[in-house]
C-alpha cells in the first residue's frame, strides 16, 4: 500500500532557496507532492536548484529576484496563480546576516538587514494572505527565524532583533488571520551545515562541541521540521516558533 503524500497538489513559494536550508525545503515539498516556486536573489543558483529538483521528478520552477522588493513579491504570487492556479503554502526563508559590533554598526548595514529580513518578509506574508483570502480555503505561512532571536549572540544585535521581530509577527497575525483559516508559524534553526557555514573549516567541530546532541543540524533536519509545520499534521498549530538546534538554546555556550 502506497502512503498518501502530505502535500499532494499543494502549491508553495519558498524564498532564499537557491541552496542550503531553502533548497532542501523545496526538495522535500516536491517529494511530498507539492508544486514549488523557488526564489533566490542569485538567478543562476535559482535556475540550477530548480533544475536539480525537476531531474528528481519534482514540479519546481525558478523565479529569481529580490524578495524584499514589492514587484518581485507580486511576481511570485502571480506566477503561482498563473502557473498552478492557486497558492497554499508560503515559506519566507530569505534573509541576510551582517555581523558587526554594536558600537560600530552602520546605518547602511542596519537598514539592509531590516529591509531583507523584515520589510520583505512582512509584505510577502501580506501578499500571500491576501491571495489565500481571495481563494477562500485558508493556507499556511512559515517564517524562518533563528536561535539568535531567542539568545544573545555576539555581533548579531541587528540580526537577532530582526529574527525576534518575525516571531512576534507570527504571533500577532494569529489575531488577524485565524478567522480566514490561515496559519502562521516560525522555525528557528540553530547551527546548521550549509554551503556557507561549511566554508569555515572549524564550524562543524566548534558547534559539535557545544551542541548538547553532539552536532550541528543538517539542512534535512531543518526541512523536516518545516514540512511538518506547513502540512496538515500541524493543522491546529499557529503563532508558534519551533527551535531546531540540538538543545543549544537550553544551555547557550558561545562558540
Amino acid at each position: 500500500m502506497v502512503s498518501e503524500k502530505l502535500l499532494t497538489n499543494k502549491v508553495a513559494i519558498v524564498t532564499g532557496a537557491g541552496q542550503g536550508i531553502g533548497f532542501q525545503i523545496c526538495r522535500q515539498l516536491c517529494d511530498q507532492g507539492a508544486k514549488v516556486i523557488l526564489n533566490d536573489l542569485d538567478a543562476d543558483l535559482a535556475s540550477n536548484a530548480a533544475k536539480i529538483i525537476r531531474q528528481e521528478n519534482g514540479d519546481c520552477i525558478a523565479v529569481p529576484g529580490d524578495s524584499s522588493n514589492i514587484q518581485c513579491i507580486e511576481q511570485l504570487i502571480d506566477t503561482a496563480v498563473n502557473r498552478f492556479g492557486k497558492l497554499d503554502i508560503t515559506i519566507v526563508n530569505a534573509g541576510i546576516t551582517l555581523f558587526g559590533n554594536f558600537l560600530d554598526y552602520t546605518v547602511e548595514a542596519f537598514n539592509k538587514v531590516m529591509e531583507v529580513n523584515l520589510t520583505g518578509s512582512f509584505f510577502l506574508v501580506q501578499a500571500a494572505a491576501r491571495q489565500y483570502i481571495k481563494q477562500g480555503n485558508g493556507g499556511s505561512i512559515l517564517l524562518t527565524s533563528s536561535v539568535t532571536g531567542h539568545q544573545a549572540h555576539k555581533n548579531l544585535a541587528a540580526y537577532g532583533m530582526s529574527k525576534a521581530a518575525l516571531e512576534m509577527l507570527a504571533k500577532n497575525l494569529v489575531i488577524e488571520l485565524s478567522p480566514y483559516h490561515i496559519r502562521v508559524n516560525t522555525i528557528a534553526p540553530g547551527a546548521t551545515l550549509t554551503e556557507r557555514t561549511q566554508s569555515d573549516i572549524e564550524y562543524e567541530k566548534t558547534w559539535s562541541n557545544i551542541t548538547p546532541l553532539g552536532s550541528p543540524a543538517t539542512t534535512t533536519d531543518i526541512a523536516n521540521a518545516a514540512i511538518f509545520l506547513v502540512s496538515p499534521l500541524a493543522k491546529h498549530i499557529t503563532g508558534q516558533s519551533l527551535i531546531v538546534d540540538g538543545g543549544w538554546t537550553a544551555v547557550s555556550p558561545s562558540p
